[in-house]
């Protein structure tokens, strides 16, 4: 029995917390509008995984928040369109048609307006008019459109959906075929800012203005080489992929990649490319390559001030296959294949100090040696082969030997090692060598435009330059603000 006084004791049960978020929108006009609830949440704390929003909850809450948002400027804008320009009278609207606004935060669904033409404007045109189309030509938000053009020009169309969908609420609206349609789409607009067809510097140009440019920042060095890709088409066989590296003395490197045969006009894209990093005609210019009739062809006459150097790297790789037949020919016939790494090393040796006219007698003698020897070693006859497959390569080339020496005693670049790596970065793990994947000649080189702009930092810049809002006026707001 409970003494006098004494009140029953009462556990204090608790609830979860309950978490309401509202928006509040201002209207440009200073109207402010009523406070709606945009996300209700019921949350409880026993577990670490229970604290702060999750990633379905925050999907839920920016898709909600975006489609009033959306709403209120559509609606704004709208509002402001309504009348005709002319006569400044209001137009009769003929209904309104739905449009899915996609966003990173979710599918906007929007009713578009129709409104009928004055009868003083009418003419051989359409009766109505649609004002969200100005607004909204493409139905896809630029931020979005750049977002899906950079993951997918790092990584397959497949994988670029699967990881927007996993951290932005766009789930349903978002496959491999609708981002690849997307990249390709501004990839095309890349394309469509080409310059128009040059094929040098100089074109078009008189040469007296060149008093007036300011002194070159130093001498660019350009590098190309080429790759192979599985044809969608015909799936026995491949096609190549030029691609290459611009780097100047100061500045940031830039890439550049096209397929071979399907763009008409390289070197207009060479032009314009090397303009986008500042280059004039006046500056020293050293195209370096394997000294493939198809990348030779592309250094030709784009400067008067460029020159085309073959690569030291690819010469090397040459008369290394050479050794080891040489080598290999030491254990059938020791003073042969002695002899010929002898010859090899003076080759090598002459071609190193820019002295073509003793390397290709030497080159010459050689061949005439492995003509009269009489060995039993059995890829004699590929070592010959391949020496004169060496000696022509040498021939082709001989305008574009240097003093590889004397450069590379000076500091400057004398390989395309750099390329290498290039092929590889933008090649190899993208397209897929090793998967076999196989491409139209038409998505591979709409893919190199975006991957190239991706790789080396530019695809932003161009996007800024088709929507120049994407410049994010709020952040510079708040870092001013902050100071």
């Amino acid at each position: 029995m409970a003494s006098k006084g004494a009140r029953p004791s009462q556990e204090r049960t608790e609830g979860p917390m309950q978490v309401r978020i509202m928006l509040q929108i201002i209207g440009d006009d200073g109207a402010v509008g009523d406070a709606e609830e945009v996300a209700a949440l019921t949350k409880i704390t026993e577990r670490a995984e229970d604290l702060g929003l999750s990633l379905a909850e925050s999907k839920a809450l920016l898709a909600a928040a975006q489609q009033r948002i959306v709403e209120a400027q559509v609606n704004g804008w709208l509002k402001k369109h309504r009348h005709c320009a002319i006569s400044g009278r209001k137009l009769r609207c003929k209904g309104s048609y739905p449009v899915t606004f996609r966003t990173l935060f979710g599918d906007v669904q929007l009713k578009s307006p129709r409104y009928y033409v004055p009868k003083e404007r009418q003419s051989n045109g359409p009766a109505t008019i649609s004002p969200l189309t100005e607004l909204l030509p493409d139905h896809v938000a630029p931020e979005r459109l750049y977002l899906e053009t950079r993951w997918a020009s790092l990584v397959p169309y497949g994988a670029t959906a699967d990881l927007l969908a996993d951290v932005l609420p766009i789930g349903s609206g978002v496959n491999a075929t609708t981002v690849r349609q997307h990249v390709l789409r501004a990839a095309e607009r890349i394309e469509a800012d080409l310059a128009e067809q040059r094929t040098s510097f100089t074109e078009g140009t008189d040469p007296r203005d060149w008093e007036h440019l300011p002194i070159p920042e130093g001498r660019m060095v350009i590098g190309l080489d080429g790759g192979y890709i599985r044809d969608w088409r015909d799936r026995k066989r491949n096609f190549e992929l030029i691609v290459g590296r611009s780097m100047p003395e100061e500045g940031e490197a830039r890439y550049i990649g096209f397929v071979h045969g399907y763009d008409r006009k390289p070197q207009r894209r060479i032009i314009d490319h090397l303009r986008r990093q500042g280059f004039q005609a006046d500056q020293d210019l050293t195209f370096i390559t394997d000294g493939g009739d198809e990348v030779r062809a592309l250094a030709e006459r784009i400067s008067p001030c460029s020159e085309h150097v073959l690569d030291w790297f690819h010469i090397t790789m040459r008369i290394t296959v050479l050794r080891q037949f040489a080598q290999g020919l030491v254990h059938h016939d020791k003073e042969g294949g002695m002899a010929a790494l002898d010859e090899l090393r003076r080759i090598k040796w002459f071609l190193w100090h820019g002295n073509t006219y003793r390397a290709r007698e030497t080159i010459g003698d050689l061949i005439l040696n492995l003509e009269a020897l009489d060995s039993r070693y059995p890829n004699v006859r590929k070592f010959r082969t391949a020496m004169r497959e060496f000696q022509v390569y040498i021939a082709s080339n001989e305008a574009s030997l240097i003093n590889y020496g004397e450069r590379y005693r000076s500091g400057e670049r004398i390989s395309s090692a750099f390329v290498e790596a290039t092929v590889n970065a933008v090649i190899s793990k993208r397209f897929a060598k090793k998967q076999q994947m196989q491409w139209s000649r038409r998505g591979a080189h709409l893919l190199l435009q975006t991957r190239t702009r991706t790789l080396d930092g530019s695809l932003r810049a161009a996007f800024e330059h088709w929507y120049p809002s994407m410049i994010n006026d709020n952040d510079r707001d708040q870092s001013r603000a902050a100071a």
